[in-house]
């Protein structure tokens, strides 16, 4: 390894240059290859798609950007606001689409109270708010996490209980009608405009799978998807993205009660996470890094091998349709 592993090796040296790339690569997708006018983004307030529409902005000029805001009745107020805010700053375009009628349609919220109840009879979702995630840290052990649903009630007070795993599929197939309802109106209105869905992802939601197949995994170009979360916040510092948004802690503004991406999918710390990641992915000697990370090299081989484990448990998310169904080869024409 020619470089030893520090906690500061993620840093970019040239953000500046970093951007730039960035952006002329992504006008030559828009304008180029792909051929279209300008970019529909999801607004949701959060880091990755602030950071998403500012990249777009330099890139394509702010007339040539439409921001969209998909709020739903579990949606945080605080989203909008700072979408909206967002928005204003750089001069792009904005509109609003509510989406509760659109996932009421679906039965999106009577699957999932459905499910619910069914763990936690007396829940009721008008005085109750819910959630589900992980309680293990990553490093915790080489078994795939156990999920928990956690009910609060009006008073503040919990309940969590482990969550099977025929509820949890069925919570989470019903909360994914959000995300594929949101791309769909991402593309009726760059359809309509003859514009590109610019996605938001970024490098541990791409390579992880902490993204909906077809909802917003669905997009046509994705500019931060090689950035690490900690390169995110440092593009977002040099762009000048609200320092409201740059100080909010990441969500998964999904259910409805409050809950980070850390507490549902990640396990640990973006910060912690970005440099095991890379770690990994660089093949650093395991105890290198756990001297560095204040972990044990059992705790090291551990996130390494879940890392292993999620990759190959999520390929399915990243792949597209299987057409190789080629019956004709060798017959006769």
């Amino acid at each position: 390894m020619a470089k030893g592993f520090h906690r500061d090796i993620l840093k970019i040296k040239d953000v500046e240059g970093l951007v730039g790339r960035i952006t002329s690569r992504l006008k030559e997708d828009v304008l180029l290859r792909l051929q279209r006018r300008g970019g529909v983004i999801g607004l949701s307030g959060g880091i990755d798609s602030s950071v998403t529409m500012a990249l777009a902005v330099r890139a394509l000029g702010s007339e040539r950007i439409l921001g969209i805001m998909m709020p739903e009745k579990d949606s945080s107020p605080d989203s909008r606001v700072l979408a909206t805010q967002l928005a204003t700053k750089f001069g792009v375009e904005t509109l609003v689409e509510d989406i509760s009628n659109t996932l009421t349609g679906f039965g999106c919220y009577k699957r999932r109270d459905e499910a619910v109840k069914s763990i936690v009879p007396e829940y009721d979702p008008s005085t109750h708010q819910m959630k589900i995630g992980v309680k293990e840290r990553l490093s915790g052990g080489n078994l795939p996490p156990l999920f928990y649903l956690t009910v609060v009630n009006p008073d503040g007070t919990q309940i969590v209980k482990r969550l099977p795993s025929k509820q949890m599929r069925t919570i989470i197939a019903a909360s994914n009608f959000k995300q594929r309802s949101r791309m769909s109106f991402l593309y009726y209105h760059a359809e309509r405009l003859h514009y590109a869905v610019v996605g938001t992802p970024n490098k541990h939601e791409v390579e992880q799978g902490f993204f909906v197949k077809f909802g917003d995994g669905g997009s046509d170009v994705f500019p931060i998807g090689r950035l690490f979360k900690t390169q995110v916040y440092q593009l977002a510092d040099y762009l000048g993205v609200p320092e409201e948004i740059r100080q909010r802690t990441p969500t998964t503004d999904t259910y409805s009660a409050e809950q980070t991406q850390e507490e549902f999918f990640y396990q640990f710390p973006f910060q912690e996470l970005d440099l095991l990641w890379y770690a990994f992915e660089n093949h650093y000697d395991k105890a290198e890094v756990a001297e560095v990370m204040g972990l044990t090299t059992k705790d090291v081989a551990t996130v390494y091998s879940n890392f292993e484990r999620r990759s190959k448990t999520t390929a399915y998310l990243r792949s597209a349709a299987i057409n190789d169904y080629d019956f004709f080869e060798g017959a006769d024409e």
